[in-house]
């Protein structure tokens, strides 16, 4: 934590002295928090994302929120747990599209590049009934933002670094008052030729990586379009194609390869009159996995309706259908399964001091009517003024997670008498907002959560098989604070942020932390700006944790800092040249996240882009 120390030693003797009125650093996702009263919610914008346009969905989130990210190696598989829960517990969405791999049951954050994205929202806690299935942990919700502009614009972006990184991607703009269309392109080629510290020799020697290379490429294609007076059309499309050689374990010679391909589509159809609005969604998404000689597919399509009043007085309601159609042709089993839901959401406002939400979902899949799925949310301002507010947040829910096609199907060892996973969630906090001299922003959050029936796969004779028998106890403390300030012609930015996860298996003797789930972790940044010029500090630590159970083996912790500089001055015209450096892994730190899983030192990042 020596980072996260330097940083608020930094944020106190760089104190202001001059009265200057600064908006709030904070920016919570309107979308998610008009029916998610008393939930904590992250929003990433424009300026964070164009900082790691260069990396991965996995990178942002491990550096920079509560979130612990599993990552197998650099560009290797790389999946969240939201407060001690598995990466199954976690839902993504993609423009309201789930597409978390249908028979796996999670997504891999490694292949999903942070520039396919112009926004992207993290709800913390169970919210089952207001997104479905695998909302116990959290939800990611990546979307498009086509902005209001006229004519045409664009940019085009090149990033060099260590390791033989290359990266390009061109993005393409055109707007006017009744249509707007953005068209993207990426191609990524990342070697990943490290050194590391290889702990399996004698005198723990410096060896070079040679089998961890990573390529990636996409294409999106957005579009808005008013149709009608009262009509508007959205669509997506996203192709995206990743190869990896699989890095081998510290001390293992493997020389796996898989390749990964999806294709995502979606098309909205929103009609409104007076103050009622209907909502149509259909949307594909298929994938693919090649694993050395074995190719897995599977697709979906979703249906959905909705019909909405967004502003009902005091009142906001919203109540829909949405069907789900699932096929997957995979090395070891055939199979297909459709899921209907039906969902409502009410939320109300007390003469501005208290937002009630009330989320209820039922889902049913073949044969199967699982349980009614209800969520509640508070918020209630305890004191408000000009500059200052103090809000109490309050939350609970059901959640669940239903078991996955593999978990089913599998030959041999697939359960198909599994029930799903069901947990109950809980959260209560405070938040306290000061503007003014010194904008402040401070949320301390005490939640704790059970999931029971929860699924593990165990050695049955000569294969393995899953069985419901794990019951698991979450609770902890997450705080998150952003402050804001100038002196003189500097603007400054900082954020501090600390959670403790107690995370125990019930089933196990003597209740042990779970393999993997850190109790301590934290995160910290600091941003100094004068005109055309940013310097960024940012550091994240992850405490010890296990890595098996009974704690028998400990992994140590890491704290891994960055550093950036951006220069944004330089100007041709309607052109602009903005020049990003970074740093990353600046103290040159020799960690693993997972054990025998190296990880590279330091490295650095060039980034010229040119925007029209």
């Amino acid at each position: 934590m020596t980072f996260a120390l330097l940083f608020v030693s930094l944020i106190y003797y760089a104190s202001p002295r001059d009265t200057v009125v600064l908006a709030e650093v904070a920016v919570h996702a309107a979308a998610l928090d008009r029916f998610a009263a008393g939930q904590t919610l992250l929003t990433y914008e424009k300026s964070t994302l164009e900082r790691y346009a260069a990396r991965s969905l996995g990178d942002l989130l491990q550096e920079t929120s509560p979130i612990f990210v599993r990552q197998y190696g650099a560009g290797m598989l790389a999946s969240p747990s939201f407060r001690g829960t598995s990466a199954g517990h976690t839902a993504l969405f993609w423009n309201g599209v789930p597409i978390n791999s249908i028979s796996l049951g999670q997504a891999d954050l490694s292949i999903l590049p942070v520039q396919a994205t112009d926004r992207v929202e993290v709800q913390f806690g169970s919210a089952g009934a207001l997104f479905g299935n695998e909302a116990i942990g959290g939800s990611v919700h990546l979307s498009t933002d086509l902005q209001k502009q006229e004519g045409f614009g664009g940019d085009f972006s090149q990033t060099i670094g260590s390791f033989g990184q290359h990266q390009t991607s061109f993005a393409a703009r055109y707007g006017k008052p009744t249509l707007r269309l953005q068209s993207k392109v990426y191609n990524q080629d990342q070697p990943n030729t490290f050194r590391y510290r290889d702990i399996s020799l004698a005198g723990v020697p410096w060896e070079r990586q040679e089998h961890a290379a990573f390529k990636q490429r996409g294409i999106l294609q957005d579009l808005w379009w008013q149709a009608a007076p009262h009509a508007q059309v959205k669509a997506s499309l996203w192709w995206n194609q990743a190869q990896r050689e699989i890095q081998p374990l510290i001390g293992s010679s493997t020389q796996d390869t898989q390749e990964d391909e999806s294709f995502r589509a979606v098309v909205d159809y929103r009609y409104q009159k007076k103050s009622s609005v209907w909502k149509l969604k259909g949307a594909w998404v298929a994938d693919q996995l090649q694993f050395n000689a074995q190719e897995n597919q599977t697709s979906q399509g979703l249906l959905g309706l909705d019909w909405e009043l967004p502003s009902a007085g005091n009142w906001a309601l919203r109540a829909g259908v949405r069907g789900t159609w699932m096929n997957a042709k995979l090395s070891t089993y055939t199979a297909t399964e459709q899921r209907w839901e039906a969902y409502q959401s009410i939320g109300w406002e007390l003469e501005e001091q208290i937002s009630f939400s009330v989320n209820l979902r039922q889902l049913a899949y073949p044969n199967e009517l699982v349980p009614f799925l209800p969520g509640l949310g508070l918020n209630w301002r305890l004191f408000e003024s000009d500059r200052t507010s103090l809000h109490f947040k309050t939350a609970f829910g059901l959640g669940l997670k239903l078991p996955t096609l593999n978990d089913r199907y599998w030959e041999p060892g697939g359960n198909p008498n599994l029930r799903p996973e069901k947990s109950q969630n809980g959260e209560i906090g405070f938040q306290f907002k000061q503007a003014g001299t010194f904008s402040l922003s401070q949320r301390l959050t005490y939640y704790r959560m059970q999931v029971v029936d929860w699924i593990i796969w165990l050695p049955k004779g000569n294969f393995w098989s899953p069985e419901n028998i794990r019951e698991v106890h979450n609770q902890g403390l997450e705080y998150q604070g952003e402050s804001s300030w100038n002196t003189g012609p500097w603007t400054w930015q900082a954020n501090l942020a600390y959670t403790y996860s107690s995370t125990r298996d019930l089933a196990q003797e003597g209740s042990q932390q779970l393999p993997y789930s850190p109790k301590h972790q934290g995160n910290a940044g600091l941003q100094v700006k004068r005109n055309d010029l940013a310097f960024n500090l940012s550091s994240f630590y992850v405490g010890p944790r296990s890595i098996a159970s009974g704690n028998s083996r400990i992994l140590e912790g890491f704290a891994i800092g960055n550093l950036g500089l951006t220069y944004s001055g330089t100007k041709w015209k309607s052109l602009q040249l903005p020049l990003r450096f970074q740093i990353l892994n600046v103290f040159n730190q020799s960690y693993q996240v997972l054990y025998l899983r190296t990880m590279p030192g330091r490295s650095y990042q060039l980034n010229l882009t040119l925007t029209l």
